[in-house]
């Protein structure tokens, strides 16, 4: 048995793959579309394909010049003849290049190409040659179109929004400097001919293959003309337009207004919608682009091209020859970061680690790393050791279903397979008893399991009441191998401790549930249940409300006497002379009962519970009180028990991630001594384990793996393991086709609608299978994720990670400005203001000394002159964290110049966003005379709680409050931000001096409004939801998101990619659904019109400020007079009678 110390508290979720033959993959992909000359022509439905046919190819984003059609397939760039024929070759290369589009002549393709982990604009000749990179900031960069004279290539770019948004900007094909276009923000785009407007998406979605969708991030297709930003709106009924193509006085553009997308035409001078190519039950397409004379797209598998002359359509056959790199079978050296799950053998002497779907065994000292699975396209997880030091125990995925696998440690014999019923499952955490003939586990169902090894029908212990990030059975052996405790929810939500009578097979609670319990642990001496249990996180088990955040909480280990027979632990102590016996008064001997054997041979004491009167045998032990993460147990009486931080801070908000997880800190309680020593800190989460017999230790140290002795605290780096030989056999084309049922079998298992709205998964998995065999890389199968999930119709489901070409990530400094171009030189045209005593909002020109000013020139970095014929962003490669010297000065030749050392930023984001805050409060207390208040909210999670505490609070005493949630990413139920907004004044405190104070004191009293859009979701939704339900004020702006569901809990992906399944979902109380693919609408729609943004307005910002004010002045702040002391009139005792 190899104990695990796990946190109680909630956490979050998230891996790789030699061949010696290259694989070439000839597929001739052809066919036509029946044409009608009363109809437009229509794409073909799904299964059309003949039994015989070759799998369709991912052929996506296509372009299309007067001779060519260029497209992306497996990260890399082709082009293809109009008329089809064999592909060739255009862009390769280690990084990942997408969405080729053609100049306005046929003679270069842009493109977006991501390298040295950064994602930017490049260009290539259509007939070959070396890419010219155009881009250089360390944002997302991508291609999205040309200037009609073919000057300028069009991208979009995040590099100065404070949030979610993406803008437009040009840049010379010969590089240069960026020019940003008129417009607030874009996603897609195509320029009118004569170049003076551009039809455009406003913004992105962050489910683009959501079907059927109608929330808040429908797409829309906007005519802007660039001389005045003014827009006209192509016609729609929230249907999701997009991929606008300007193609003489017609915009084309995509829809999914009648069913499936297809494409469409709008008529600019008649402002007429038309159908182009009909598309009633066939796949989505995808994109397109326009050329000359035509339309080409792509139909998720065939790229057709569309004659806009004679207004038909045919597939264009596309063969591809040659190696495709990403799908050779090679030998992999994984990272120690791919490690899922780790097991200590019985002594210490070996760990068992899965990573890649692979189950290693890796040596403390001496000896080579083992691969105990050899199973590349299988997914072997969860691995555990026997006791006994025979047996290793995993599940596996092997026969298509989960069943737990069993196979001797040294890695040689026979598997053998133990089924684990129906319906199938995930199954977590195989705990081996004591004895070696048993496994507890657990499931996705909420079950706690038993299965003998020797008898293979596992037999159910109990159910856990609420399927929540709180359940965690974490169920422990008594070491005579009779008992189970584990922890389980309570109607109340707190947890009990529960003990399992494997001889009789009933079930008692040992704790009152008065506490919340967890962690249950058998001393080894089988006298003792050790348990952690917290009188005060009664609102931590609301996880998914924000009230459960920000509390101080600690906890205490108990220690329960099992039997009434036995002394206590902790009795007073005293000297005493020994017994003739040579045994101390009251010294107890009944554990020597026992018959069972242990390996080295020694009895095991019998482990029997008299339950009555077991509350009043609970003490607790004389550890320090902390915020505890669990507990484990040593040799006999020695129990380690992990501290955790207690709450996010802003400072930890503002500086993000960047120092990675909470850690822990391990201590170390010895029952005889009664002393707790620190024992180790620094430890990863979920990463403790203490070896069967209680004397060595295994925990992991931001990464790193080590394995020391359990008596004493180790040294520092001592123990560490030698991890840099962990290699697994990856065959990519064998995990994809894993990885593609292994999504399914995700969405089949934790959908919270066991239904999937209506959607046959079984039949959803036949539909989009014959993709599998024709993917070119792994960014093709995320594709593949996203677009057949998205038939499940539901908001959060997500694709992310996965096994990509390695690339070593080569930063970009960033200062925190914006630049123009005067006199050939770069010049300071804006710097960003941060809290340079808040880490992650430093703004590096602002330090004390810097002193560099709007104005200001950029003369040279590091001694290089700098130019205006590069992006400025080029000169900082390598500079993100360092100490860099600027030249900076007044003039262009450099005359008056000085120098100036600062340490560039990684990212501008979070220091950009605070810049926008600090703006917009500013001008919220402009506009309104000082007299509201302005909060931002950028998530309903540990950002949004620290900025409600900082900025709702410092402004008690304004009238009125204008809470900003645009652009909330979520995370929790916001019920502590409006509970808070709801105070009333209720009383008044008067005194002798100062100011009289209204109760409750923190509190605005006045009219809220809230500011929405449609990049407010998830938690997001909630908020204005319960804004409005409490009738708080007024909603401002653009429905929001409409994704009301929650998801977590997921097995990785054996090459660390992602899938998630929404696994929670809410409905009101009415019994609606009354949010998800709705969104909350605004009581007061106001768009945020592009020529209104260009004046330098908000105009969402502007009418929630005005709806404030004019609430106001109907309902003035209420004013409070004091009442006239009272007048008792007392009458005092005589004296002197």
């Amino acid at each position: 048995m190899t104990a695990c110390l796990f946190t109680t508290r909630r956490c979050l979720m998230r891996w790789l793959g030699v061949a010696l033959a290259c694989l070439l993959l000839p597929v001739s992909l052809s066919g036509s579309y029946a044409q009608a000359q009363t109809k437009p022509p229509e794409a073909p439905p799904p299964g059309a394909r003949s039994a015989s046919a070759p799998p369709p190819l991912m052929l996506q984003h296509p372009s299309l010049s007067a001779s060519l059609i260029a497209f992306d397939y497996g990260g890399q760039i082709w082009t293809v003849p109009r008329a089809g024929g064999q592909a060739t070759l255009l862009v390769a290369g280690q990084g990942q290049n997408s969405g080729p589009v053609f100049s306005p002549d046929g003679s270069l393709v842009a493109y977006t190409g991501t390298y040295d982990g950064n994602t930017d604009v490049y260009v290539v000749p259509a007939t070959g040659g070396q890419p010219q990179r155009l881009t250089w900031h360390p944002g997302r960069d991508v291609a999205v179109g040309w200037t009609p004279d073919g000057k300028n290539v069009l991208f979009r770019t995040p590099r100065t929004t404070p949030r979610d948004l993406e803008q437009l900007y040009t840049i010379p094909v010969t590089g240069g400097t960026a020019t940003q276009l008129p417009l607030p923000s874009g996603f897609q785009a195509s320029y009118s001919p004569d170049g003076g407007r551009l039809a455009y998406v406003p913004f992105s979605q962050w489910q683009p293959a959501w079907k059927h969708y109608r929330g808040g991030q429908t797409s829309r297709v906007w005519i802007a003309a660039l001389s005045d930003s003014s827009v006209v709106k192509i016609p729609r009924d929230n249907s999701n337009d997009r991929n606008p193509l300007w193609v003489g006085d017609t915009v084309y553009f995509l829809s999914d207004r009648e069913g499936p997308v297809a494409l469409y035409a709008y008529d600019v001078k008649t402002a007429k919608v038309t159908s182009v190519v009909r598309n009633e039950r066939g796949f989505d397409i995808q994109s397109a682009a326009a050329g000359p004379g035509g339309i080409v797209y792509d139909q998720f598998g065939t790229l057709n091209l569309y004659d806009t002359t004679t207004r038909q359509a045919h597939a264009v056959p596309v063969t591809i020859s040659g190696e495709l790199p990403q799908t050779r079978a090679h030998l992999e050296t994984l990272d120690p970061g791919q490690i899922l799950h780790a097991a200590l053998s019985p002594t210490g002497k070996r760990v068992l680690f899965e990573t890649h779907g692979e189950i290693l065994s890796v040596p403390a000292e001496k000896g080579d790393v083992r691969n105990l699975t050899q199973s590349p396209g299988v997914a072997d997880r969860d691995p555990a050791w026997s006791p006994d030091g025979k047996t290793v125990a995993w599940f596996s995925d092997q026969g298509g279903e989960y069943a737990l696998h069993l196979r001797s440690a040294d890695g040689l014999g026979p598997v053998k397979v133990i089924g684990l019923g129906q319906p199938p499952s995930y199954f977590y955490g195989p705990l081996w008893s004591p004895d070696s003939k048993k496994i507890v586990y657990t499931d996705k169902r909420l079950n706690l399991w038993v299965v003998d090894v020797d008898h293979p029908t596992p037999v159910k212990v109990d159910t856990d009441r609420y399927d929540s990030p709180a359940s965690q059975l974490n169920p422990a052996w008594s070491p005579d191998s009779r008992w189970i405790a584990y922890a389980k929810q309570l109607p109340n939500h707190l947890h009990g401790i529960y003990v399992y009578s494997l001889a009789d097979k009933k079930t008692q609670m040992v704790t009152d549930g008065r506490s919340n319990a967890a962690s249950p642990r058998f001393d080894r001496g089988g006298k003792y249940l050790y348990f952690v249990a917290f009188t005060n996180n009664g609102l931590d088990q609301g996880w998914l409300d924000m009230s459960s955040m920000g509390r101080a909480t600690d906890g205490r280990v108990y220690v329960m006497v099992l039997r009434r027979d036995l002394p206590s632990p902790l009795a007073p102590e005293s000297d005493e002379e020994a017994a003739g016996d040579g045994k101390k008064a009251g010294q107890d001997d009944g554990d020597k009962k026992g018959d069972d054997k242990k390996g080295d041979g020694k009895k095991v004491a019998e482990v029997r519970i008299d339950f009555a009167g077991l509350d009043q045998r609970t003490l607790a032990l004389p550890i320090p009180r902390v915020n505890l993460a669990g507990i484990e147990v040593g040799t006999e009486g020695i129990v380690f028990a992990a501290a955790q931080p207690v709450a996010l801070t802003d400072e930890d908000y503002l500086d993000g991630d960047e120092n990675g997880p909470p850690s822990l800190e391990v201590a170390r309680f010895d029952l005889k001594t009664r002393k707790t020593d620190k024992f180790v800190d620094g430890v990863d989460a979920g990463s403790f384990f203490v070896s069967a017999d209680g004397r060595k230790v295994l925990y992991a140290q931001h990464g790193r793996w080590f394995v020391n002795g359990a008596d004493k605290a180790p040294d520092a780096g001592a123990g560490a393991l030698k991890l840099d030989e962990m290699q697994v056999w990856v065959d990519p084309r064998a995990e994809w086709r894993q990885m593609y049922h292994e999504a399914w079998r995700i969405e089949r298992d934790f959908l919270y609608d066991p239904k999937a709205q209506g959607l046959d998964l079984a039949k959803a998995e036949q539909v989009y299978a014959p993709f599998l065999e024709a993917l070119a890389g792994r960014v093709d199968l995320n594709t593949l994720f996203a677009e057949m999930t998205g038939h499940i119709g539901l908001g959060h489901t997500f694709v992310g990670g996965g096994a990509f070409p390695k690339q070593d990530k080569v930063s970009v400094g960033l200062l925190g400005a914006d630049y123009r171009v005067v006199a050939g030189r770069y010049q300071f045209a804006r710097i960003l203001e941060g809290e340079n005593w808040t880490p992650g909002a430093r703004a590096p020109l602002t330090q004390p000394g810097v002193n560099v000013a709007v104005g200001d020139l950029l003369l040279a970095v590091n001694g290089n002159e700098v130019k205006t014929d590069q992006e400025v962003y080029r000169y900082f490669l390598g500079t993100a964290g360092k100490q860099t010297v600027l030249t900076v000065g007044p003039k262009a030749d450099g005359s008056g110049s000085r120098q100036v050392t600062v340490v560039p930023l990684p990212s501008e984001t979070k220091l950009r966003l605070h810049t926008w805050m600090e703006e917009n409060r500013r001008k919220v207390d402009q506009l309104s005379g000082g007299r509201l208040a302005y909060v931002y909210l950028p998530d309903t999670a540990a950002g949004g709680f620290a900025n409600f505490n900082r900025y709702y609070y410092s402004q008690v005493g304004k009238q009125g409050a204008i809470v900003d949630e645009r652009f909330n990413h979520g995370g929790q139920i916001a019920d502590f931000i409006v509970e808070q907004m709801k105070k009333t004044p209720q009383m008044i405190d008067a005194t002798r001096e100062g100011e009289e104070m209204v109760e409750p004191a923190q509190a605005i009293y006045g009219p809220k409004v809230m500011i929405i859009n449609q990049m407010s979701g998830s938690g997001g939704d909630a908020l204005p939801w319960l804004f409005r339900k409490a009738k708080l004020g007024t909603l401002v702006g653009v429905r929001t998101w409409g994704g009301l569901v929650g998801i977590g809990g997921y097995p990785p992906l054996m090459d660390g990619g992602s899938i998630t399944a929404p696994r929670w979902a809410l409905y009101g109380t009415h019994g609606e659904w009354e949010v998800e693919n709705i969104g909350i609408p605004p009581d007061v729609e106001v768009e945020q019109d592009p020529a209104l943004v260009r004046q330098g307005h908000d105009p969402q910002l502007e009418k929630a400020v005005a709806v404030a004010l004019d609430q106001l002045a109907k309902n003035p702040p209420q004013t409070f007079t004091r009442p006239a002391y009272p007048d008792r009139k007392p009458v005092l005792p005589e004296t002197g009678r």
